[in-house]
């Protein structure tokens, strides 16, 4: 129940940004790839984004003495700063969370990004205050064991508070991972998933990886997790995290 709560107060933080999404206006062919970690608040502004913009994107999880990662991004960008963003459908790689923001609007949005989205003084402040919330979650790695030979998958949406604890484990296990964001598409959406089955049985689901959910497994509830390595696939997140720290931890 702590846990839970810290999670909504992160959430509550950022005004819950990272929970609406809209149609990118432009789907890249292939996922965006991001070098980050959980904790840290200039990572989190770029994930609200990826969220809003209904964007996947591949995380290599880059803890406090992480060793799996850390040493690639080094190599690629000659400096461990993150977040750093490689897009392969475009050639383009950027640290900076305002200059990546500013791309991900300009390439794949429906418009430029106003300044209020570009991370200024109040969105740092709350992220801040966000990551202080969940204390050193999501910073420090935490000894992982063999990396699994296929990135795993993972249903969800930035400010989802049940979703948060199973990113932070992922980051700290050092486990690749393919973010499929899942965003609200519309007011009827809003809530636990109970909501929508009782009050709104009958409307058309909306968003493309919500609509993926739906077909695969009849139901929109996040994290999801599917690990191609082993062939399961798993809502709730504390199984998931169970899950995570049997196989990979």
């Amino acid at each position: 129940m702590l846990n839970l709560l810290s999670s909504l107060a992160a959430s509550t933080a950022r005004g819950w940004r990272g929970t609406m999404a809209g149609e990118p206006a432009q789907l890249p062919a292939k996922p965006l790839e991001l070098f980050e970690f959980e904790g840290c608040p200039f990572c989190r502004l770029v994930r609200e984004t990826l969220t809003e913009l209904n964007l996947d994107v591949l995380i290599y999880p880059c803890p406090k003495g992480g060793q799996r990662f850390r040493p690639r991004l080094a190599c690629l960008g000659g400096k461990l700063q993150f977040p750093y963003l490689m897009d392969p459908n475009t050639g383009e790689s950027l640290y900076e969370s305002a200059d990546i923001i500013r791309y991900l609007h300009a390439t794949y949005g429906p418009r430029p990004a106003r300044p209020p989205l570009l991370g200024g003084v109040p969105a740092q402040l709350g992220s801040f205050l966000a990551s202080a919330a969940r204390g050193s979650r999501g910073m420090r790695t935490a000894h992982p064991g063999a990396a699994p030979a296929q990135p795993l998958e993972l249903y969800s949406f930035e400010s989802s508070p049940y979703s948060r604890p199973v990113r932070e484990l992922l980051c700290e296990l050092e486990i690749p991972y393919l973010l499929r964001n899942m965003g609200k598409a519309k007011m009827q959406d809003m809530g636990p998933p109970w909501v929508r089955r009782k009050f709104f049985p009958e409307e058309p689901v909306s968003g493309r990886n919500r609509q993926g959910m739906h077909a695969r497994t009849g139901r929109l509830q996040v994290p999801f997790l599917i690990d191609p390595n082993m062939g399961v696939e798993m809502y709730e997140s504390s199984e998931i995290m169970a899950y995570l720290r049997q196989t990979y931890g």
